[in-house]
C-alpha cells in the first residue's frame, strides 16, 4: 500500500542493570508513514505479544513533547534525525521503506539501564533537589506580577525553563556531561528576583550534586545544544559558570 513501509529494527534488549544487553533484530511490515515513532513501537510490541515474546520496555507518557520521557537513541542520535523534537514527535515519514533503524537507550554512567530502553534518570531529580527551587515567600500570582523584571531576563529565564529534563544533552555528549541541564535549571531562577536569595548556594550545591552523580565534564563541543529537543542555549552554561565561580570566590573571602 502506498505510504506504508517495511522496516528492520535493531533494538537494545537488556533484562536489567546487572545483565548483559544486546541488539535484537525485528522485521515490521505495513508501517504507515503517518505513525509516530512510538506508535510504530506499539505495533512492534503488539506483534511480540501475539508471538508470545516479551514486549520492548520503553518510557513514554504525554506523547506531546512535554514530559521528556520518550528518550531513545535512534540511529546514533538522541530522539532521532530531526532537530527540536522529542521521540514522540518524530514520525515515520522521516524514514524510508526498507530502512534499518537502530534503537538504543541513553548511554551514561549516571543513567543506568533499568530494562531495554528504559534508563534511571533520577540523578536529574537529585540535582534539582540540591538547589533547583525557591524557598522564599514569593506571594500569590498578583504579587509576583507586581515585581518588575526586564523583558530580556524574563525571556531568557523562560527559555531556560523550557528544559524538560529528557537527558538528550547527556546522551549526545561524548563525556556524558549534564552541564546543559544543570545550567538551565540554575539559570531559570538566577535571572528572576525571586531566585536571588539562594543564587550563590544554588549554583554551588547543584554543581556539586551533578559531579557526585558521575556525569562527565564539559569540553564545549556543543553536541548537547545541537541535540536538545527544546533547543536550550549554551549561553546557560556560561551563566552557570559565572554564578558558580562568583559563589566560590565569595565563600573564600
Amino acid at each position: 500500500m502506498e505510504g506504508n513501509m517495511n522496516l528492520t529494527l535493531k533494538v537494545w534488549r537488556q533484562k536489567n542493570n546487572k545483565s548483559q544487553g544486546k541488539l535484537e533484530t525485528y522485521q515490521l511490515s505495513g508501517i504507515s508513514e503517518d505513525m509516530s515513532f512510538l506508535e510504530m513501537f506499539d505495533v512492534l510490541n503488539e506483534k511480540l505479544i501475539t508471538e508470545n515474546q516479551e514486549p520492548v520496555a520503553f518510557d513514554h507518557d504525554c506523547r506531546e513533547g512535554i514530559c521528556g520521557m520518550c528518550s531513545m537513541y535512534i540511529n546514533g542520535r538522541p530522539h532521532g534525525p530531526l532537530q527540536g523534537v522529542t521521540t514522540c514527535q518524530l514520525h515515520m515519514r522521516s524514514f524510508k521503506d526498507g530502512d534499518t533503524i537502530v534503537v538504543e537507550p541513553w548511554r551514561a554512567q549516571a543513567f543506568p539501564v533499568v530494562k531495554d530502553l528504559v534508563t534511571d534518570r533520577s540523578s536529574f531529580d537529585r540535582i534539582i533537589s540540591a538547589g533547583g527551587f525557591v524557598s522564599v515567600n514569593t506571594g500569590n500570582a498578583r504579587d509576583a506580577n507586581s515585581i518588575p523584571v526586564p523583558k530580556t531576563d524574563a525571556d531568557a529565564s523562560f527559555a531556560a525553563a523550557a528544559c524538560i529534563g529528557c537527558g538528550a544533552c547527556v546522551a549526545a555528549c561524548k563525556n556524558a556531561s549534564a552541564m546543559l541541564f544543570t545550567s538551565a535549571k540554575i539559570t531559570q531562577l538566577a535571572l528572576l528576583p525571586q531566585g536571588q536569595a539562594e543564587r550563590q548556594s544554588r549554583a554551588l550545591k547543584m554543581v556539586a550534586q551533578m559531579d557526585e552523580e558521575g556525569f562527565g565534564a564539559c569540553t564545549n563541543t556543543g553536541a548537547c545544544a545541537a541535540e536538545c529537543p527544546k533547543e536550550i542555549s549554551l549561553e546557560n552554561i556560561a551563566q552557570m559558570n559565572r554564578d558558580y565561580f562568583s559563589a566560590e570566590f565569595a565563600t573564600k573571602e
